[in-house]
């Protein structure tokens, strides 16, 4: 039987990663990659909130990507309807509600920071951050309805603080923090977005323009990322059974930019997940 691991190993673990007082940790985590935890993922969450420290802030995507018509995960949703049925689960979607509305697909960690009493919460209806610490206001206010993930989202406060990537048990595909290069490219390709939000208390959709984002070479962009990049750019290790990464924001933005401009003449917005 596989033997749970204490929130004390799970301390040290991270510790050795180099997590460290102080820091901005931008996380994506995997609970079932990590095992079994004594205590799940409070432990977790514990444990990371000790190695940071009261000056610290730790901060984790909590996307809704359903709450939309343009998005993979409704279009998945509504597969097989039919018409009228179609129209109807539209007119009964919920509008997003920081303080209520559940991520989507970002797992049970990011979900229990998004529910933890002193947590704040970006307004974004389809791409919010949710954040514990010191710096959880500064990071997740003015947070742009018409700015996924650019210099109106919680990512370019995070880059500005020289934050960190955690990489819990998940692999590049899933780094955030690439999307903010997609932005500072050129001229980067855009589109049409819905959600549905609620304004001066009224449901509504919401239709807006912005950066086309697709992520399906995050995982290619990320190896070669770490191949090329300075000794300390990312550190590697492994927490219970997870392979681990913490890696430097701003070094991952830059490099991410400089990447797509020579790795994507054509092609971007090919995995609409919004």
């Amino acid at each position: 039987m596989e033997e749970e691991l204490t929130e004390s190993e799970i301390t040290e673990q991270l510790a050795e990663l180099g997590i460290e007082p102080g820091g901005t940790v931008l996380m994506h985590a995997s609970m079932r990659s990590v095992g079994k935890v004594k205590g799940g993922p409070v432990s977790v969450l514990n444990a990371l909130r000790h190695l940071l420290g009261p000056d610290g802030t730790l901060v984790v995507p909590t996307f809704t990507s359903d709450n939309s018509d343009t998005s993979s995960a409704h279009q998945e949703k509504i597969r097989g309807l039919s018409d009228e049925a179609r129209v109807k689960f539209c007119e009964n979607m919920p509008p997003f509600d920081p303080a209520t509305t559940p991520s989507t697909g970002m797992g049970v960690l990011a979900e229990t920071v998004r529910c933890h009493t002193n947590s704040t919460r970006s307004a974004h209806p389809q791409t919010s951050f949710a954040a514990l610490g010191a710096q959880a206001a500064k990071i997740t206010q003015g947070h742009r309805l018409d700015c996924h993930l650019g210099k109106h989202s919680p990512l370019a406060r995070l880059y500005d603080m020289r934050a960190h990537v955690l990489l819990l048990g998940v692999g590049f595909d899933r780094c955030t923090a690439f999307h903010l290069g997609e932005y500072r490219v050129i001229d980067p390709p855009r589109r049409k977005y819905r959600c549905v939000i609620r304004k001066d208390g009224l449901r509504q959709w919401w239709e807006y323009e912005d950066v086309a984002l697709d992520d399906s070479d995050f995982g290619r962009l990320g190896e070669d990322f770490e191949r090329v990049s300075a000794s300390g750019a990312v550190r590697k290790g492994r927490v219970g059974s997870a392979s681990c990464r913490l890696l430097s924001f701003v070094d991952a933005v830059d490099y991410a930019q400089s990447w797509l401009l020579e790795h994507r003449a054509t092609g971007y917005g090919r995995s609409p997940q919004c």
